[in-house]
């Protein structure tokens, strides 16, 4: 403090700091005394699934005729076409076991501005979207840029692929966010905009491509179902408060949080609501909470985070409260849900209280955690034996084994949601960057490949300039 400045001010700047010390500490006081205690209802039904959870099947989309023509369809092939890869947003891909560390980077691409989330994967192509709207398309073997599209001013989701298109979400669409936010789809080969639909809400819910629907929510609460071929709109529901979460789909059915702590499920075909429930009087009726997180759905349950500092457990079925576990701090992320190789039914997740959770699926109780300081907001990911996830405070990425929590990874790239992968590369986002982590074993395969693919070229090129030169021998004699 600059010694020229007047006792009087002195004074006073020290009673401002500390009325707001005891402002904080009231706060924190008031946030151990509410939170509410860890529930465990053990009648609510749970579903085992024998077998870990299997890869879905691939459908490698037929090239046009036009594509006949080329070398090969670049969107052929591996597909994680959405956020959470599979429909139930579960986050989990039983990858081989040769999938792990120790890594080599094999590219990285600069964004030069913030990523939240994580980008999808087609055949040879990773789509993602940045904070300041931009959609950009990368070569999936040498990150290069394939294509890039400006759809907005901000934006907090990851894109949707389906049927040659990649479908969008905007927060706001222009400067200052009173124009609300937009839907749009672009042709995945080219960027070419398809169609765009200005909302009068603005919207961060990561979309849902299921049989030619589009499935998302807004900050106005509106759940649209839309026909992804032109963007009409073929149903609504108004939710009691905003939808920021991606829905989550099983079994004929959406589910989805809201701020304002309600959770519902309601008919992917009409719209029309099965169930709905909330965490009112959750915090002794001071707080209900918000649903940032997107669901996964897995074993009968709907698994969800809430910054009233719970993981939740209801019943995908009737919606009743299965477990309830406090952390002591915001739960923003997205949980993954599997059953590795070995392995039991487990739940994971980030706290802001900097402590990443192996709950068990059925009853909430601790399987492993480890305390990592700073925060974790972003969702994890599970590719085979190996939990992902980001620590917004540390700027880093770990790489846990998911059946005991040890370490198996560390990056010092991260921030929100971390690792997508084809089932041979893992690919990561950082805080402003996408970089592409091959196991070493399988980098040494593709550099011997790629000697023996020289070497074979080579030994081609000789036997072709013998044959030339024998061809010359053979024609200068008959000259002569």
């Amino acid at each position: 403090m600059s010694p020229d400045r007047p006792r009087w001010y002195r004074r006073r700047l020290v009673i401002a700091l500390a009325a707001l010390v005891a402002v904080l500490a009231g706060a924190a006081v008031v946030f151990a005394l509410t939170r509410p205690g860890d529930v465990f209802n053990s009648d609510v039904e749970f579903q085992e699934e024998p077998e870990p959870t299997a890869v879905p099947a691939q459908k490698a989309e037929k090239p046009s005729r036009k594509g006949r023509k080329k070398k090969r369809d670049q969107l052929a092939g591996f597909q994680w076409t959405m956020y959470g890869y599979t429909p139930d947003r579960r986050r989990f891909l039983q990858a081989k076991p040769s999938v792990r560390p120790p890594f080599k980077r094999a590219w990285s691409w600069s964004a030069s501005v913030l990523l939240e989330f994580s980008p999808i994967i087609v055949g040879n192509r990773l789509f993602i979207m940045d904070n300041a709207g931009v959609v950009t398309a990368l070569n999936r073997t040498t990150g290069k840029r394939v294509w890039k599209r400006d759809m907005g001013y901000l934006a907090a989701s990851s894109p949707a692929y389906g049927n040659g298109k990649v479908f969008v979400t905007v927060l706001e669409r222009d400067r200052g966010g009173g124009s609300g936010g937009r839907v749009a789809a672009l042709r995945a080969r080219d960027g070419k905009v398809e169609w765009s639909r200005d909302l009068s809400s603005r919207t961060e819910s990561s979309p849902l491509y299921v049989d030619g629907r589009l499935y998302f929510g807004a900050e106005n609460g509106t759940v649209y179902s839309m026909y992804a071929r032109g963007g009409a709109i073929e149903w609504t529901f108004d939710s009691a408060g905003a939808v920021k979460g991606g829905p989550a789909l099983a079994d004929g059915r959406l589910y989805f949080g809201t701020y304002g702590g309600n959770v519902y499920a309601i008919s992917r075909r009409t719209g029309r609501q099965i169930w709905h429930t909330g965490t009112s009087g959750a915090n002794l009726g001071l707080s209900a909470g918000n649903f940032y997180s997107s669901p996964a759905v897995a074993y009968g349950r709907v698994y969800i985070g809430n910054t009233d500092g719970n993981m939740y457990s209801f019943s995908a079925e009737s919606g009743r409260l299965a477990w309830r576990r406090g952390t002591g701090s915001y739960v923003y992320a997205s949980p993954a849900v599997a059953q590795v190789r070995g392995g039991k039914p487990t739940v994971y997740f980030g706290s802001y209280d900097g402590t990443f959770y192996a709950l068990d699926a059925r009853s909430g109780a601790t399987r492993w955690a480890h305390k990592d300081g700073g925060n974790i907001s972003g969702a994890a990911t599970i590719v085979g034996d190996i939990v992902y996830y980001s620590n917004r405070g540390n700027g880093d990425t770990q790489g846990m084994w998911a059946r005991t929590g040890k370490r198996a990874f560390h990056s010092s790239r991260g921030a929100y949601n971390p690792v997508v992968s084809d089932g041979e590369t893992i690919y990561l986002t950082g805080y402003a960057s996408v970089a592409a982590f091959v196991p070493k074993t399988v980098a040494q395969e593709r550099r011997a490949a790629e000697r023996r693919k020289a070497a074979a070229k080579k030994k081609r090129e000789a036997k072709k300039r013998r044959a030339a030169k024998k061809k010359r021998r053979a024609k200068k004699r008959r000259r002569g």
